[in-house]
């Protein structure tokens, strides 16, 4: 089958043998994929054996082994590992989730990585009505996820982005947008910080006594500096807070964002849909910040 294979920090296509599926997993046909922002810097290591890909929207062609998860035929979207950006990939049925006949293959696609980051920060955050959050880095898949549902659930959310243009979406779905941290107005009771570099101390400072910083990425690669001092010169009693998504199974919560979705409680911002044959292109466009939203690619042979 075909698949895209990293090289020099891109991908190109090449020839690999159809996966072959444990008894817990399904094989599924893709029909679309999407690429994050994170992908981009994984694909700059070097690692044998590894292919990347782990957002896909496709159908079940055989079904697990041992009698878990869809039936042959049945529309899914599915986490796996890696491996997803091909015709074919095995996925743990404990990680996937059936998708129901509103929801287009292509939003289901983009509802993986980003959506299940958006969904256990919301959890981990403690985010409820009334709670003050500001949110960096605002403009690609997880903050216009977040948003919608922080806004849902009452919430007083400010987003940063880097441009106008990139947070006219996030104002529409609840935000207030403001486009540098410096301009954001607390105190804030739950900072969600993802750019690192200057943004961190910035952040840090707006946060409400007795407030938490929860430290999800760094999407600027810059590294971050603490003043130690000027820490307690700042919020009192303030805690900082590692996160990171990745805990399989993730089947339950892609359920969760499934049903969102079909019943229009969430809205997937597909900022780049293009023919598979373009990621290299698109890649570069993630790279750059061109996308806000998600990036999404399509197998029409697959469809």
């Amino acid at each position: 089958m075909r698949a895209l294979l990293p090289e020099a920090g891109s991908v190109v296509f090449g020839e690999v043998d159809e996966p072959v599926p444990r008894p817990d997993e399904a094989l599924v046909k893709v029909a679309a994929f999407s690429v994050n922002r994170g992908e981009t810097f994984q694909l700059e290591s070097d690692r044998p054996g590894w292919r990347p890909g782990k957002d896909v929207a496709g159908l079940v062609v055989q079904a697990a082994a041992d009698g878990s998860g869809p039936a042959a035929g049945r529309p899914i979207v599915g986490h796996p590992p890696s491996a997803g950006w091909a015709e074919y990939v095995a996925v743990p049925t404990a990680s996937l989730a059936e998708i129901p006949d509103p929801v287009p293959l292509r939003a289901a696609a983009a509802l993986p990585l980003a959506g299940l980051t958006a969904l256990r920060l919301l959890r981990a955050s403690g985010t409820t009505a009334g709670t003050r959050v500001l949110l960096t880095g605002a403009s690609g898949g997880v903050g216009h996820y977040f948003v919608e549902l922080a806004a849902a659930a009452g919430a007083e959310v400010t987003a940063v982005t880097a441009a106008p243009e990139r947070g006219r979406r996030l104002s529409e779905l609840g935000a207030a947008v403001v486009h540098g941290v410096r301009d954001a107005v607390g105190p804030f009771d739950v900072v969600l910080e993802s750019t690192g570099g200057d943004d961190l101390p910035l952040a840090l400072a707006r946060v409400a006594p007795g407030g938490t910083l929860i430290w999800f990425g760094q999407a600027s690669r810059r590294p971050v500096t603490l003043d130690f001092f000027g820490f307690f010169d700042g919020p009192e009693g303030a805690t900082i807070r590692h996160f990171h998504y990745a805990k399989a199974p993730y089947g339950e919560d892609l359920a969760t964002l499934v049903r969102l979705t079909a019943t229009g409680r969430l809205h997937p911002e597909l900022g780049r849909v293009a023919d598979w044959s373009e990621t290299a292109a698109v890649l570069t466009e993630l790279r750059e910040r061109r996308v806000r939203g998600n990036a999404v690619l399509t197998l029409e042979q697959n469809r």
